[in-house]
């Protein structure tokens, strides 16, 4: 059975920094483009970043650009992202998806329904 299974999540001061992981099991994880969501309170589920399979392309959404890093080790079938200068706003649960992008248009990358292995989150929490 395939899994997501995410770690390093937790409460962090605003300035601070956490690296979030992904660790994907029963998958051929070098064939999967990898994406970072969050879900904050009271808001719908928002990319952060993605990575496509081969580490080769990678986006950010506008607001984490900068900020955080995604990067992969596709040998220990593992994604990371990298938070740094955290801000309250950041708080929210993270989610890594992965599924087989045809291709890394906006269009495709957005898309959930292109992910089809989802992990079950975790949170962080920015306050001081």
């Amino acid at each position: 059975q395939v899994q997501l299974v995410e770690s390093g999540g937790g409460l962090v001061q605003p300035g601070g920094s956490l690296r979030l992981s992904c660790a994907a099991s029963d998958i051929t994880f070098s064939r999967y483009g990898v994406a970072w969501f969050r879900q904050a309170p009271g808001k719908e589920r928002s990319l952060v970043a993605v990575i496509s399979w081969s580490g080769g392309n990678i986006f950010y959404a506008d607001s984490e650009r900068g900020r955080f890093t995604i990067s992969r080790d596709n040998a220990r079938d593992t994604a990371y992202l990298q938070m740094n200068s955290l801000k309250p706003e950041d708080t929210a649960v993270y989610y890594c998806a992965a599924g087989r992008l045809p291709d890394f248009t906006m269009e495709t990358i957005y898309n959930q329904f292109r992910y089809t292995y989802w992990g079950q989150g975790t949170q962080v929490t920015v306050s001081s």
